[in-house]
């Protein structure tokens, strides 16, 4: 079964059904979550104008806006942007439905973020959004995401024969199939080396994923655009 637009379709629908229930079936305790988030982003140092992909319902929006002097939070889901609108009421965010892969940017940005989305991006499509990525980024800025280890990999129902595909199941009963490819940082900072981008990726207890990358040439980049794969 390939990575394909179809799939990221349902991939968008799964979300966009999960949005009223993705709090607590993601995070449990929000209050804890909240401590969590506001201490992976204070160690991560975001600043300036700072786009967040895949911002979901908000949680991590709130404590980007406390950092940075502008945010610009996009998702594929309204019904999640709806959420993170009513959740994030700061002044200097603004928020957009749009799905990344073809999404155009205005300008470039300081800091790229994003949190459980990197394992969501397909195999076939991975090179093609680092390439987006480094015409979103100014010449000094920084990529920073947050995403899950391999060790819990086991949580998840993987599709036969595949290793990318999975299967879950909503509250109200519903299966869908999306993409979830765990991070592990050893592979990934070899691969983002391939493709030009200095990483430094770290664990945060026994579930998560660091990092930072920069692009290895700043000097040197393609202007923001449409990236859709052909």
């Amino acid at each position: 079964m390939p990575a394909d637009d179809d799939l990221l379709a349902e991939q968008v629908a799964y979300y966009r059904r999960r949005a009223g229930e993705y709090d607590v079936t993601s995070y449990g305790d929000l209050d804890a979550a909240r401590a969590r988030i506001t201490r992976v982003v204070a160690a991560l140092r975001p600043a300036g104008d700072v786009l967040e992909i895949a911002c979901g319902t908000g949680l991590w929006t709130g404590a980007l806006a406390a950092a940075a002097t502008a945010v610009t939070a996009i998702d594929a889901a309204p019904e999640a942007v709806d959420i993170a609108r009513g959740r994030v009421t700061a002044a200097n965010v603004r928020f957009e439905v749009a799905d990344v892969f073809s999404w155009t940017a205005a300008g470039r940005f300081d800091t790229v973020f994003f949190a459980a989305w990197l394992s969501h991006v397909p195999a076939s499509r991975f090179e093609q959004f680092w390439r987006q990525l480094r015409g979103l980024v100014t010449g000094q800025g920084r990529v920073l995401f947050v995403d899950e280890h391999p060790d819990v990999r086991g949580k998840e129902a993987y599709a036969a024969g595949s290793a990318e595909i999975i299967h879950r199941r909503l509250g109200d009963g519903s299966e869908h199939r999306l993409v979830k490819v765990f991070i592990h940082p050893g592979q990934l900072r070899a691969r983002l080396r391939q493709l030009g981008w200095h990483s430094r990726i770290r664990r945060d207890g026994n579930d998560w994923v660091i990092g930072e990358a920069r692009p290895r040439n700043p000097g040197v980049a393609r202007p923001p655009g449409r990236a859709r794969a052909k």
